[in-house]
Parts: structure tokens; C-alpha cells; sequence
């Protein structure tokens, strides 16, 4: 018998306004597993993400986490579901008031789950896990390469050792090699974790290097799923433009009103 989804989303559908952005999602991703969703700007992916984060509310479908519909949970049930996902966001979006011991356990302290001086010391060690030294700790995230950045947004997410990770865009505004230092990276504290993780990405060779399975997000539904060594050969033509960045095919960029 083949294991449960961590994660299985059915019929999703959400529309701002007369904007359909997604229309019909179905998704399932297995446990201890790398899913990488690909698509065009305006796609639904980000939105996608927010919906299971339960940032925003769906206009129908369902997302089970572990075999259980989320959507109809209470709050604080739902809350509890969401202190169990760790998640990179495309920007750091670290706060810049705080030194970078304290970004990276911010969840900690927000749920009085640690107290400050040990907090201190579980973010040292969790920074180390990233490939960042003890000096780091007290640094602001000003004085901070956008390389370093993601390296402490990618410790805040794994602080609380969480079962499932999300990580929007990890490789945006990063040269190559930096890019795959941040992939290797989040690879590695996947499999350390043990947890199943959720990546969107344009970043084809990032794609590539995280994803266990790589599903295609199209005008707001799903049009392909595969493994990554199909992603640059998926015989489906949306794909192959896509992935290979080309001008002409299916796929036409649509003009704003």
C-alpha cells in the first residue's frame, strides 16, 4: 500500500475579483519528499503557498495535512497546523530591528517556547547548521550579504525543527554558485529534518537540485507532474517553453488592464 500524503490538496480555487487564480488545484505531496511547483509570474504559485500557510482563505477545495482537512479546523487548531511549517520567504523578509540571533528564533520566543538565554544559544548552533559562524549572531540583517540573508532565513525556518518546509523563490537575486551553495543547503536540512518540503522557483537548475517531483502551475491548475530528470525533456509543450525560455509557444504573456 502506498504511504499517505503528507499533504493532498484537492479542487482548490481562489479568485480575487473577476481574477480566477486558481481554478481546480490538485496536489499531493508524499511524506519526507521535495515538491518544486514551476510557473510563470501571475501563476498562482505564490498564492498556492499562502492558502496551505493559511494566510489566505480558499474559495473552495480542501488541504489535508496527515489525512485531516485543515480548512474546516478552528483558529487555534488551524494555528497549531501552521507552528508546524517552516518557511523561507523570497525576500528574507528578516526584521531589521532585531539582531540575527534573534530573527532566527523569533518563533521561539513568540510562543515562550525557549527562554532568551538559551534561545541565544539553540540560534548559534542552528546558524552553524547554515554554514555561518558564532559572530554572526549579534550582526544586524543590514550587515549582511544577500547570501548570508537567506542563509538566516533558511535557520529561522528550521529553528523549531518543523515537519514541513516551504520556500518561496530561495534563489531569487543570488549569483549561480551562491544559488546552489542555498539549494545544497536546503537539501541538506530537508533529509536532516526528515521533513516534506514545498518549494516554488523559476529557477530551473534550482528545480532541479531540490525537487524529489516538479509540478507545473498553468493558468491556475496543474498541467504536468514529473520527476526533475524529465523537466528539461516532459514532451508537454507548455513545459518545454517554459523551461527552455522560449519566445514563441503556448504559452503568451498576457496584457494588464
Amino acid at each position: 500500500m502506498s504511504e499517505m500524503p503528507k499533504i493532498r490538496i484537492r479542487g482548490l480555487c481562489k479568485s480575487f475579483g473577476a481574477k480566477s487564480v486558481l481554478d481546480g488545484v490538485d496536489l499531493d505531496v508524499q511524506p519526507r519528499s521535495s515538491l518544486v511547483v514551476i510557473g510563470g509570474s501571475g501563476s498562482g504559485k505564490s498564492v498556492l503557498l499562502k492558502c496551505i500557510l493559511g494566510l489566505i482563505e480558499p474559495d473552495r477545495g480542501s488541504i489535508e495535512i496527515d489525512g485531516q482537512d485543515v480548512l474546516p479546523l478552528p483558529r487555534a487548531a488551524r494555528a497549531e497546523v501552521r507552528a508546524r511549517i517552516g518557511m523561507l520567504f523570497q525576500n528574507g523578509a528578516l526584521f531589521d530591528s532585531l539582531p540575527v540571533w534573534e530573527n532566527v528564533a523569533f518563533g521561539l520566543l513568540a510562543r515562550r517556547a525557549i527562554a532568551r538565554p538559551q534561545a541565544r544559544l539553540r540560534a548559534i548552533a542552528i546558524l552553524a547548521q547554515v554554514g555561518l559562524a558564532d559572530t554572526v549572531a549579534d550582526l544586524s540583517p543590514a550587515e549582511l550579504s544577500g547570501g548570508m540573508q537567506k542563509r538566516v532565513g533558511l535557520a529561522r525556518a528550521i529553528a523549531a525543527q518543523p515537519d514541513m518546509l516551504f520556500f518561496d523563490e530561495p534563489t531569487t537575486g543570488l549569483d549561480p554558485i551562491m544559488g546552489a551553495v542555498i539549494d545544497g543547503l536546503i537539501v541538506d536540512c530537508v533529509r536532516r529534518l526528515g521533513s516534506t518540503a514545498i518549494a516554488i522557483t523559476h529557477d530551473m537548475a534550482s528545480a532541479s537540485r531540490i525537487a524529489d517531483q516538479v509540478a507545473m502551475l498553468h493558468k491556475g491548475r496543474i498541467v504536468w507532474s514529473g520527476p526533475p530528470t524529465a523537466l528539461m525533456d516532459s514532451g508537454n509543450p507548455l513545459v518545454d517553453q517554459f523551461t527552455h525560455g522560449r519566445r514563441d509557444g503556448p504559452i503568451q504573456m498576457e496584457l494588464r488592464r
